[in-house]
């Protein structure tokens, strides 16, 4: 059977979280009534002129700076042509041939993956190139109904930047790798909030096939409609089987564009696929092009940390694994929390405080369904507890339940220890009555340990739990319990 080769490209379209729009002083938000952030200029009624939003501009510049994207001296506004009921204007406010950001890439992490394709990754380490990333006005929403289509132009008129790769991804999960970490970096900036549920993230893919062997490029076929990373996964699959399936029939695939319907599983045809010429381009009479030399001066102090280059230092600071830096990374606010309970004692060690995290704090709050911001347990009581179980005041069972405890009503470990008559014995005096104790109501213990048999500790430290109510430290127990045997 031959084989074929596929190559996909995205159109990432990611609403900036400015205050206001793009040309426009009206406000940027989520959930209003229907039509009631608009004004003449982003409703495009005659005589209504555009103004630049600056934060907008430099938002989109400081993104293409963690893509690791240039910037040119000049960059310039377009009109982009088109009718369609969401924009009344009928053109779009858009960037052509010179646009804020080029080249550049997003790196392609292992935990970025789908879990069920984390042990198969093909290219570990790879980098997804970028064409450019370019600052355009949002269009109005359309909702269909049987009896006729609501248009909404509260999003008309949002800056929104249009982040474009290169036909540089060979697979769906490598496209779901992408999203996630593409967005991660967004947020991570600050510089969009990158909901799909809002549809301030939405993904349009380009997917062609073609024989291995074949330099050239098969149809590009674009897909819309695309609602969520996981449906950008499902909807590729699909798509590569089709058209696939297409091409070893001998059938000749043309450039188009298609929906994908996520309750069907399957793509239908919307139209064939418009060229940029079919959108007559050309220079926006009403904008002034931009130099952008004192911009890229006032954002570059202001690029944070990568995601990607804090996975790297958590693992060279905290001495953690490769996993555990990248879950604690995964989210802005995680990594920010960890942080901070780090620093609450710098004597508890970092790495198990990384395991409480990652293992109970995380565990708790996916069973309840709950947000990080909800947590009862604030980042210096996960230290107070991590250091109660280091310094041997408590076991790491107690340690788990006093942990529920915390979970469900914010109390601190401390309280909860001595609430619950948790704090270990450590005094070695009160605990050599209990060892003399065992020791002589085991004589025969005692013989098999003397003749080599060392797991008889074990057995002989858990009657002297017993016996002391589970309140003996296990540590200084089994060094006293080992002196005494000797």
């Amino acid at each position: 059977m031959p084989k074929y080769i596929t190559t996909i490209g995205l159109e990432v379209h990611a609403q900036l979280n400015t205050r206001s729009k793009m040309f426009c002083p009206c406000p940027v938000g989520y959930g209003a009534d229907p039509n009631t952030q608009t004004c003449p200029t982003c409703l495009g009624l005659p005589g209504a002129l555009p103004v630049l939003n600056l934060e907008a501009i430099e938002k989109t510049v400081l993104a293409g700076m963690m893509l690791g994207c240039s910037t040119p001296p000049i960059s310039k506004w377009d009109r982009k042509n088109y009718f369609y009921p969401d924009m009344p204007k009928n053109y779009q406010t858009t960037q052509f041939d010179l646009p804020l950001c080029l080249d550049g890439g997003v790196p392609l992490y292992d935990l970025a993956y789908p879990k069920d394709a984390q042990k198969s990754i093909k290219n570990p380490g790879k980098v997804v190139k970028l064409t450019r990333i370019h600052l355009e006005e949002d269009v109005g929403k359309s909702t269909h109904s049987g009896i006729g289509t609501q248009l909404d132009f509260n999003r008309a008129g949002t800056p929104l930047m249009e982040i474009v790769s290169e036909p540089d991804i060979e697979s769906a999960e490598e496209a779901f790798a992408y999203l996630i970490s593409l967005r991660q970096i967004l947020i991570y900036g600050g510089v969009s909030d990158a909901d799909m549920e809002k549809g301030q993230l939405r993904c349009d893919v380009n997917i062609s096939v073609r024989p291995e062997g074949q330099k050239e490029l098969g149809a590009k076929i674009e897909l819309k409609n695309l609602n969520s990373i996981a449906a950008v996964r499902r909807a590729i699959h699909h798509e590569v089987e089709r058209q696939t399936e297409a091409v070893m029939r001998g059938e000749k695939l043309l450039q188009s564009t298609r929906r994908w319907d996520d309750d069907r599983g399957e793509t239908q045809l919307m139209r064939s696929k418009e060229d940029a010429h079919d959108y007559r381009y050309f220079p926006c009479p009403d904008l002034l092009p931009i130099r952008t030399a004192s911009i890229i001066e006032r954002v570059h102090p202001r690029v944070p940390e990568s995601p990607h280059a804090k996975r790297a230092r958590f693992e060279q600071d905290y001495s953690v694994s490769a996993y555990d830096a990248g879950v604690l990374t995964s989210d802005k606010a995680l990594a920010a929390w960890f942080e901070e309970a780090v620093a609450a004692d710098a004597k508890v060690p970092a790495k198990k405080i990384a395991n409480w995290v990652i293992n109970e704090l995380l565990g708790r709050l996916n069973e309840a369904s709950s947000a990080l911001e909800n947590s009862l347990v604030k980042p210096t009581a996960l230290n107070e507890l991590v250091a109660c179980v280091e310094s041997g005041k408590i076991s790491n069972t107690q340690a788990k339940e006093v942990f529920d405890e915390m979970f469900s009503s914010g109390e601190t470990a401390v309280a909860i220890i001595k609430k619950k008559g948790f704090e270990q014995v450590s005094d070695t005096g009160a605990l050599e009555a209990f060892c003399d104790q065992v020791i002589s109501a085991n004589p025969e213990k005692v013989a098999e340990f003397k003749a080599g048999n060392d797991k008889v500790l074990n057995w002989m430290t858990g009657q002297v739990m017993k016996a002391s109510g589970g309140k003996a430290n296990p540590k200084v127990l089994s060094e006293l319990l080992r002196a005494k045997l000797a």
